[in-house]
C-alpha cells in the first residue's frame, strides 16, 4: 500500500523528461502496481472543441471506450461538472458505461491547467466501496501535479 502523503514517486516520474504519454503511462503503472484495489488506471484527454474525451495511456484490461462524449458515463459527467465523482457501486448508476463486468466501483478526477479542463484520471476497482476521501485527496493532488504535462 502506498503512503498517500508521499509524492516522491510522482516527482521522480514527472522529472524524467520523457514524452507526456510515457510519463502518464508510468503514473498508471505505479498506481496500479502499488495500490491493490486500483484495478484499471487511465487518463482521458479532453477535446473541449468536440466535447469528447479521448483515451490516453492506461493500465488494465482493454476498453471499448476510447472516445467518450461529455455527459456520457461517469467520465463524461466529470467533463461536464468539472468535479470529482466517486462511485461506490457502479451498478447503482444509471449513466455508468460498462467497461468490464468485474468493475464494481470507480473514481474520476478532473485535471486542470491554468483553470482549463484538460484531462481526467479514471480508476476502476473490482471491489465495491473501494474508494475513500483519502483516495480522493490523494488523486486530486496527483492530478494537480500531472497538469504540468498538458
Amino acid at each position: 500500500m502506498t503512503d498517500f502523503n508521499d509524492t516522491k514517486w510522482l516527482v521522480n516520474i514527472l522529472r524524467t523528461g520523457k514524452p507526456r504519454d510515457e510519463i502518464l503511462l508510468k503514473i498508471c503503472q505505479y498506481l496500479k502496481t502499488n495500490i491493490a484495489y486500483y484495478d484499471w488506471v487511465g487518463f482521458y484527454i479532453a477535446d473541449p472543441k468536440k466535447h469528447l474525451l479521448n483515451l490516453g495511456p492506461y493500465c488494465g484490461a482493454p476498453t471499448d471506450h476510447v472516445r467518450i462524449p461529455f455527459g456520457q458515463g461517469i467520465c463524461g459527467q466529470v467533463a461536464e461538472t468539472l468535479e470529482t465523482i466517486l462511485v461506490r457501486d457502479v451498478n447503482s448508476e444509471s449513466n455508468y458505461l460498462v467497461c468490464s463486468l468485474d468493475v464494481k466501483s470507480e473514481i474520476v478526477i478532473p485535471i486542470f491547467k491554468n483553470e482549463q479542463f484538460v484531462a481526467e484520471l479514471d480508476i476502476d476497482s473490482h471491489q465495491k466501496n473501494s474508494f475513500s476521501d483519502q483516495d480522493r485527496s490523494f488523486l486530486e493532488k496527483t492530478g494537480s501535479e500531472v497538469a504540468v504535462l498538458f
